[in-house]
């Protein structure tokens, strides 16, 4: 009887371990899930305001864009010295899913202490695919940057900004504008791709579109496609 009632005891204890899996797995993932929601706010946000954000005709000659998301918790800003993120880049086939980021120290601190900012980065050319890649890189030093140009076009940016591999923006209260984040240190966040892709994980391969988009990111990767692909695209997707 107490052999019984032993291997029940164990038996439940099971049980409970096996459904409590999923729930354990998403609360593991609410991290990144809610960063991706956070960063598809900021861009659905980004393009609802064209005379106040990036010019269209530079997203949709981007090669990747890394957002991050101005930290908020329970109503409070977060003001820190780093701020967690992702970024995607343009393949073949459409834009690849997310791998995830932290920008640390330099200009991006400052820029933000004492305020909720969402941060921008739009990378040129492909040699900003070869920095995500890297264990990290500084803005400025091993990528040429500056404050991008802000409004409906881009016909007012400068040279440099146009000859920059990033262009750099912040948003503040709704408003977008071009910001230095000279210094600032971006670095992968290995442990981020792997609680959602798994271990193992290739970043050069989510970067180039070998990695199915997750069903997470999906509503994410479909609103930047809709806006970066040309204004033929978004009538497409208007129905037009």
């Amino acid at each position: 009887m107490k052999m019984k009632k032993g291997i029940g005891m164990i038996s439940a204890v099971v049980l409970g371990m096996l459904s409590a899996s999923p729930n354990t797995r998403a609360d593991e993932n609410s991290g990144e899930l809610r960063r991706i929601h956070n960063a598809q706010e900021v861009f659905h946000e980004l393009v609802q305001t064209p005379d106040q954000s990036i010019p269209r005709e530079l997203l949709e000659s981007a090669k990747c864009i890394a957002i991050i998301p101005g930290e908020k918790k329970a109503g409070f800003i977060v003001a820190a010295e780093y701020g967690k993120g992702l970024a995607m880049c343009r393949t073949e086939h459409g834009w690849s899913s997310p791998v995830f980021l932290t920008v640390a120290g330099g200009g991006f601190g400052p820029q933000i202490g004492g305020a909720s900012t969402d941060v921008v980065m739009v990378f040129r050319n492909r040699e900003g695919f070869q920095k995500l890649l890297s264990d990290k890189f500084k803005i400025g030093a091993d990528a040429t940057a500056a404050a991008g140009p802000v409004g409906r076009h881009a016909a007012a940016a400068t040279d440099l900004e146009m000859h920059a591999e990033i262009l750099t923006y912040s948003r503040s209260r709704g408003v977008f504008a071009g910001v230095s984040l000279e210094g600032a240190v971006v670095t992968p966040d290995r442990k981020a791709d792997e609680d959602l892709y798994g271990s193992g994980v290739d970043r050069e391969a989510i970067l180039s579109g070998k990695v199915p988009v997750p069903e997470a990111a999906r509503d994410l990767v479909a609103e930047v496609r809709r806006f970066t692909e040309g204004q033929k695209s978004v009538n497409k997707g208007n129905g037009g």
